[in-house]
C-alpha cells in the first residue's frame, strides 16, 4: 500500500524514470529479459505486471519473482499511457490519524495485493474540496477505481467521476443513490437500533452526543435515526437531550456533564462516537457518578478500549474489514467485467451489550 505524498527523493532522475538493476555493459533489465528468465511470452511477462487477474496465480508468481530476481522495475507511466489504465486502486479516507479507517484500508488492500494490485492511500482532511482535488489526481494518474469514504461529493467530484468511467465504491454510509456501488451499512438504522436498545433496558430518558452535523453526513444521519427512535417510542425530542460537539475526549466529557445538569433525570446518554463515550466514562468516574447506575453510557464503533474500560462499554460492532475487503471484490468484479449484485451491498452491524448500560 502507498500513501500520496508531496515529498519524493531526489535521484537526480527525471520523473517516470527507474533506478533498475543493469545488464552487463551498463543496459537496464528489460521485459525480454524477463520473459526469457521466466521461459514465457512477453505477452505473458505484460499482462503478470498490467492485468494480473488475466493469468493464474502459478503464471503470476513465476513472472513477479523472475521480476524481482534479475531486477526488472517496470515503468508504470509508459504502461498507463498505453493501457489507459494502471494496477493501481486509489482509496480517500476522511483522515488517515482516526484508526477507524484503518481495518478497511486494509481489508481492501489485502484483497488487492492478492491479486497483483495497489492501493494508494489519501487523507481528504474531512474536505469535500480536498476530495474533489485528490479525485481530480487520481484519475489523471489512470488509477483503475476508487474507494471513497464519502457519500457526499461536489458537482465537479461527481462529473469527474462519471467522465472517468471507473469502478467506484462509497463506503461510509449506504448511500440511496450511490454513484457506482456502495459497500457500507445504514448510520440511520444503526442509531435507531441502538437507541431503541437503550429504551428496551428500561431508560425513560435518553440522550444523543454526536459530531457536528455541518459537513458531515454520517453524523446527520446518525441524528436522524435517533429521532426516528424516539418517534417509534412515542417520545417527544428534547433539545436539552441532544448535543453536537467537535472530536475529542474533553468533548464527550464536557457534553455529558452539560447535559446531566440542564436534564438532570436523563438517565441513559448515546455517543455516537467512542472517543466521545470513554472521555464521559472518565468524567462520570472523576465525579463518582456510577455507571450505569447514576447514567448509562453507550458508544458507537467498539474501539479496543472500549473491551478493557470500568466498567465496560456497550456499543455497535461495524464490519469496518469486511467493508474494505468486499469493496476491492466488488471493484475486481467490475474491472473483468463480471456482474456485481447488489450495486448496494448492506453489511449490517451488531449491538454489544456490556456492562455500561
Amino acid at each position: 500500500m502507498k500513501t500520496a505524498s508531496k515529498a519524493a527523493r531526489k535521484t537526480g532522475k527525471s520523473a517516470g524514470t527507474t533506478a533498475a538493476r543493469t545488464r552487463p555493459g551498463g543496459q537496464a533489465v528489460r521485459m525480454i529479459d524477463v520473459a526469457k528468465a521466466a521461459n514465457v511470452s512477453l505477452m505473458t511477462v505484460s499482462r503478470a505486471l498490467n492485468e494480473p487477474e488475466r493469468l493464474s496465480k502459478e503464471t503470476r508468481k513465476l513472472v513477479l519473482d523472475t521480476v524481482r530476481r534479475i531486477g526488472y522495475v517496470p515503468n508504470h507511466i509508459a504502461s498507463n499511457l498505453a493501457s489507459a489504465r494502471s494496477n493501481v486502486v486509489g482509496q480517500i479516507v476522511p483522515s488517515i490519524q482516526n484508526s477507524l479507517y484503518s481495518h478497511s484500508i486494509k481489508g481492501c488492500a489485502d484483497v488487492l495485493r492478492s491479486a497483483g494490485m495497489q492501493l494508494l492511500l489519501a487523507d481528504s482532511g474531512y474536505s469535500l474540496e480536498e476530495e474533489e482535488a485528490l479525485i481530480d489526481a487520481f484519475i489523471a494518474q489512470r488509477v483503475s477505481g476508487l474507494v471513497l469514504h464519502d457519500t457526499v461529493h461536489t458537482p465537479r467530484a461527481v462529473q469527474l467521476i462519471r467522465a472517468a468511467g471507473i469502478p467506484i465504491v462509497e463506503t461510509g454510509d449506504l448511500a440511496r443513490t450511490p454513484l457506482d456501488m456502495a459497500v457500507s451499512y445504514s448510520n440511520f438504522n444503526a442509531a435507531k437500533e441502538m437507541t431503541l436498545y437503550l429504551a428496551g433496558r428500561g431508560y425513560k430518558s435518553i440522550g444523543f452526543v454526536c459530531l457536528t452535523t455541518k459537513n458531515n453526513m454520517r453524523a446527520r444521519e446518525r441524528l436522524k435515526g435517533y429521532y426516528a427512535a424516539l418517534e417509534a417510542l412515542g417520545r417527544e425530542r428534547n433539545p436539552g437531550l441532544v448535543r453536537e460537539v467537535e472530536g475529542g475526549l474533553t468533548s464527550g466529557a464536557h457534553a455529558m456533564v452539560d447535559m446531566m445538569q440542564r436534564v438532570p433525570e436523563v438517565d441513559a446518554i448515546f455517543f455516537a462516537g467512542d472517543v466521545l463515550a470513554v472521555g464521559a466514562l472518565f468524567e462520570a468516574q472523576r465525579r463518582n457518578w456510577k455507571v450505569p447506575e447514576r447514567v448509562a453510557i453507550a458508544g458507537f464503533d467498539d474501539l479496543d478500549i472500549l473491551r478493557h474500560t470500568v466498567p465496560r462499554l456497550t456499543c455497535l460492532n461495524l464490519p469496518r474489514l469486511e467493508i474494505g475487503r468486499r469493496s476491492a471484490e466488488a471493484l475486481l468484479q467490475r474491472m473483468r467485467n463480471e456482474p456485481v449484485v447488489p450495486a448496494r451491498l448492506d453489511l449490517g452491524f451488531e449491538i454489544i451489550q456490556r456492562e455500561s448500560t
